[in-house]
């Protein structure tokens, strides 16, 4: 009886000495790893993150005049992006036709990506006509004629809405809350005819 005892108390402290020596071997790594994650950014992100603040419509001309984007793809796409949230579409534009025309829907990619949560948050005037732009460079960005659909429905443009959210039925087919909300919409718009 007593040497039954005697074994489980000796296992017991033996499990014990097992956790106790991992835990200190374990111990220097993570003293070692205790430096902050740090996510290293592009030199076109980083210059995004400096200049957004001034992304508006009386300072963004002369912000990019005095600090311009990377020349790489990705600094055009953040660059045409700024110039969209001011409301310079035209300059928006300008940055992405010169680019190789193979490279374009990349950079209105980044023009979306920046404008989507001004379109979620219900922006309308500022999302719509950045939307448009969009399609005009991804006509079959369901996301971007959705948005430019709803925007333009907000703002009484019942043609551009009924044709940008036809587009969107066309080629997005979950049946979801978009979805219904486009033919919700749709049906609005017939009834205003």
């Amino acid at each position: 009886m007593y040497r039954a005892l005697y074994l489980i108390g000796v296992g017991y402290l033996a499990i014990c000495g097992v956790v106790v020596l991992r835990h200190r071997a374990i111990t220097p790594i993570a003293a070692q790893s205790s430096k902050p994650f740090v996510v290293p950014v592009s030199p076109a992100v980083a210059w995004f993150q400096t200049i957004k603040p001034l992304c508006n419509a009386v300072e963004v001309t002369l912000a990019q005049r005095a600090n311009p984007a990377p020349a790489t793809l990705e600094g055009q796409g953040y660059s045409a992006a700024c110039y969209a949230l001011g409301g310079e579409l035209d300059s928006a534009r300008a940055v992405i036709d010169r680019l190789p025309v193979g490279d374009r829907y990349r950079a209105v990619g980044i023009v979306f990506a920046v404008a989507h949560p001004v379109a979620d948050a219900g922006d309308n005037r500022s999302a719509g006509p950045i939307m448009e732009l969009v399609v005009d460079y991804w006509p079959n960005h369901y996301m971007a004629l959705y948005h430019a659909g709803m925007a333009e429905y907000a703002l009484r443009q019942a043609k551009l809405a009924r044709k940008n959210l036809t587009a969107f039925l066309s080629f997005y087919h979950e049946n979801d809350g978009w979805t219904r909300s486009a033919r919700e919409t749709l049906a609005r718009l017939g009834e205003s005819q």
